[in-house]
C-alpha cells in the first residue's frame, strides 16, 4: 500500500475536521492540512474544485471527498484498499460536528475586546 496524495480543505477547529485529521493519524496517512477559514485562497479552491461551500473536503489522488466524516474518510481508505484495518482508538467522535460548548468556547476566544477613546 502505497501513499496517497492526500489534500484535505479543512477548518482549524471543527468536530468533522478533527475526526478526519484522527483517521489520517490512525494509519500514519502524510496530508496537506489546507485550512478554509484562516487562509481564503484555500476556500475558494476547495470551492472551485468541489462546486460547493460545504467541509470538510478530501482529495486523495484524483477523488475528491465532499463534506465527509472521519467514518467516510476512513470507509473509503479501506474499500480501496489504501490502509489495512487496524482497531487502534483515535480518541475523538470521526462523525460529529463539534458540540454546543465547544462552539461556545470559539465564540468567546473570538471575541474582541473594543476599547473606547475618550477627547
Amino acid at each position: 500500500m502505497s501513499q496517497p496524495k492526500i489534500v484535505g480543505y479543512m477548518k482549524p477547529s471543527c468536530g468533522w475536521s478533527r475526526g478526519v485529521r484522527a483517521v489520517f493519524d490512525k494509519y500514519g496517512l502524510e496530508y496537506d492540512d489546507l485550512d478554509i477559514i484562516n487562509n481564503p485562497d484555500n476556500f475558494q479552491e476547495m470551492v472551485e474544485k468541489t462546486g460547493q461551500p460545504l467541509q470538510p473536503c478530501i482529495q486523495i489522488d484524483d477523488v475528491m471527498l465532499v463534506d465527509v466524516s472521519g467514518d467516510e474518510v476512513e470507509a473509503y481508505l479501506l474499500q480501496e484498499k489504501i490502509v489495512a484495518p487496524n482497531d487502534t482508538a483515535v480518541g475523538v467522535a470521526t462523525d460529529s460536528a463539534c458540540t454546543d460548548e465547544e462552539h461556545a468556547a470559539m465564540r468567546q476566544a473570538a471575541e474582541t475586546s473594543w476599547t473606547t477613546f475618550s477627547n
